[in-house]
């Protein structure tokens, strides 16, 4: 299925083999036995891939990261296929499609992809409608954000608007305040403005008889003081962790010709373009809050040996995505393999 879906990739475009991928593994996750046949074929168990973190049991540290699995659809069959845990969405309040297409591009000769998709999601209701029935062997986390037509003045009702609906279902909340700035999406940027959107999700956190982790995503195109800046509001609040990085909108260094990249117009890059610049990240927010918070290393993870230098770094669990697009199904458990080599 993987590589039929890679080779037909260049004639149905990225986005569309993406959309293809989610609904095969939503249809073979419907055959009785096929989820155990996955777990048989790709998931690696072992006890020194588990770990304690914010309260929750993560069978190992390797999941999925968010804008995979955007509404809560397929997140039993990563599990099958050995994740630990899936980040889904970006989810927000009403439904809403996105930026126009073609909006992903594979870069190939950077092992990359380049996305302008914006914040595409069908609603936190339709979430909820996945989620019912969650498979609770499967650690769900919830990345939540705003509704592109919502004024920045009232960005904290929306957030608090998801928080609160998906509250029961999910495991941990990832609030999303990393957004690509080329699409003009509002980006909260001050510490004044991500502590508004934040207060309001630990007030109705207080009031609730079963704690949900509360997480924050930052960019790795901030300066080292803003990121130091994410570090202290992390500090300073009841936050339990950064998830650190999204894409980047810096296209420097690239080996994909100019005059494609001139093509393909502006976008958010991962894969191996960000490696270094994640890893550097994580290891600042660790450094600063003295390794006492846990950090979720993401972007440009492409083989078992960074996914390893990402947890030396001071990440404590790590997500994929753009590695899977690029290695199949069996890289997750070649990373785990990998660790439990280095254990």
């Amino acid at each position: 299925m993987f590589r039929l879906i890679k080779f037909l990739a260049p004639i149905i475009g990225a986005e569309n083999a993406h959309n293809y991928s989610v609904l095969l593994l939503h249809l073979i996750g419907k055959i009785p036995g096929a989820k155990w046949f996955m777990r048989k074929l790709y998931a690696v168990e072992d006890p020194a891939l588990e770990r304690d973190v914010f309260g929750i049991h993560f069978r190992n540290p390797i999941g999925m990261a968010a804008g995979f699995d955007r509404n809560g659809e397929i997140y039993s069959e990563l599990g099958a296929l050995g994740f630990g845990f899936v980040e889904i969405g970006t989810i927000t309040p009403q439904p809403q499609n996105g930026n126009p297409k073609p909006r992903v591009f594979k870069l190939p000769d950077d092992k990359a992809i380049m996305n302008r998709i914006g914040l595409n999601s069908k609603g936190f209701e339709k979430v909820i409608t996945n989620l019912r029935n969650a498979d609770h062997r499967v650690i769900i986390g919830c990345n939540i954000g705003k509704n592109s037509a919502t004024e920045p003045e009232n960005s904290p009702q929306d957030y608090l608007r998801v928080f609160r609906n998906l509250y029961q279902y999910a495991d941990y909340f990832t609030v999303n305040v990393s957004y690509n700035t080329t699409f003009k999406q509002y980006v909260p940027r001050t510490r004044e403005s991500i502590i508004s959107i934040l207060e309001p999700l630990f007030d109705f956190r207080r009031g609730q008889n079963q704690y949900r982790p509360i997480l924050l995503k930052i960019s790795p195109d901030l300066s080292d003081e803003d990121i130091d800046m994410m570090t202290d509001i992390m500090i300073d609040t009841p936050l339990d962790g950064i998830v650190a990085t999204n894409g980047t909108i810096r296209h420097t260094g690239l080996n994909t010709p100019t005059e494609l990249l001139k093509k393909y117009g502006a976008g958010a890059v991962s894969g191996s373009p960000l490696t270094n610049r994640s890893i550097e990240v994580v290891r600042r927010v660790y450094q600063r809050s003295n390794g006492t918070y846990p950090i979720i290393g993401v972007g440009g993870i492409m083989t078992p040996e960074q996914a390893k230098a990402m947890l030396d770094a001071g990440a404590t669990l790590v997500q994929i995505y753009t590695g899977y697009v690029y290695n199949g199904p069996s890289f997750v458990g070649d990373i785990c393999k990998k660790l439990i080599n280095k254990a």
